[in-house]
């Protein structure tokens, strides 16, 4: 086996920098076969070195903390060839800059880690499903990979916001595209809007049908099954409501656990799963258990996997960890 290190990217936001080297332990375990993973300062920079045999290079390029990956030679570092799977500009990403953006380190780690327990390759056209999904920081990042996104989301405001968003992207970037809102209705009567977005990384890919697919609904995520059809999705991939700021809301107002709310959504988001997908969900553990979040999962049939920790200080009223299940 041969030894290798891993440099950290450095981190946008302090807080979750000061977690990433032990964040990308786990993931790194999660991706690939590797034995003797350790922190070690190599000139003086904290580096996750590992042993491997002939690791692979384009899989691991897309580690979510990834910045470049040496093959350690006696005392010198040798640079190995990355080959991520980006295929958009980055801005797509870090452009957006809002009160309660999740970092986008820690989305990238949630989709790769919830891809990675599905049935279908990370290198594949796959559709994501992100039912909670804010102003769209899940929605990009499936971009980013060449995936086609899906999301829906109550909140109008933030419906307006990353449709206006995706839109001067787009123009800005001189992508051929098409972009339409239209409502939704049942019965004459109006249950939300919806975005639809095609577009192609050139004219000549949009014209062969080699496009990407992006779809957002501003309705209630419990209705996600009046807006999508049951087996649509390849994986799910959501940050849950933290219950501070960001509490979810239902009938009886803002909830601070977010768990009351996902025991009544599984059952919808598992429909919208084709078999062997998945679903990836970070929550706030001061909202409730590891065990009750496992609890809600295995009862609608998904297999919850065994998967490193995850958990992480967010701030004085957050912790955050992911739990990823497999849909049989």
């Amino acid at each position: 086996m041969s030894r290798y290190a891993l440099l950290i990217l450095p981190a946008y936001n302090r807080v979750y920098g000061e977690s990433s080297i032990r964040l990308t332990h786990g993931e790194l375990e999660v991706f690939a076969a590797v034995s003797d993973v350790e922190e070690t300062r190599i000139g003086g920079v904290p580096y996750v070195t590992f042993e491997a045999d002939e690791p692979d290079l384009a899989l691991l390029s897309n580690l979510s903390s990834v910045y470049a990956i040496f093959g350690v030679e006696g005392d010198l570092l040798r640079p190995m060839e990355m080959r991520p799977l980006d295929r958009l500009s980055s801005d797509l990403i870090t452009i957006q800059k809002y009160a309660g953006k999740t970092n986008e380190h820690f989305t990238k780690l949630l989709l790769n880690v919830t891809v990675l327990a599905s049935d279908f390759p990370l290198d594949g056209h796959l559709s994501v499903f992100d039912p909670m999904c804010g102003r769209g920081t899940t929605l990009n990042q499936a971009l980013m990979y060449g995936y086609d996104a899906y999301g829906i989301d109550v909140d109008g405001k933030d419906f307006d916001a990353y449709s206006g968003f995706l839109r001067t992207w787009l123009k800005n970037k001189r992508l051929k595209h098409t972009a339409e809102t239209v409502p939704v209705r049942r019965e004459r009567a109006l249950v939300g809007r919806r975005l639809n977005v095609s577009f192609g990384l050139s004219k000549e890919a949009y014209k062969a049908g080699e496009t990407q697919q992006v779809a957002v609904v501003n309705a209630d995520t419990l209705r996600s099954r009046e807006f999508f059809k049951p087996r649509s999705f390849d994986v799910i991939v959501t940050d849950a409501p933290y219950g501070v700021q960001h509490g979810s809301k239902g009938s009886t107002g803002l909830s601070r656990s977010p768990l009351d709310l996902i025991a009544k959504a599984v059952p919808v988001w598992a429909e919208l799963l084709r078999p062997g997908g998945a679903i990836g969900i970070a929550w706030n553990t001061y909202g409730g258990s590891r065990d009750d979040l496992a609890a809600i999962l295995t009862s609608n049939g998904l297999d919850v996997r065994d998967y490193p920790d995850f958990a992480h200080w967010v701030d004085q009223a957050i912790v955050r960890d992911i739990m990823v299940a497999r849909k049989p």
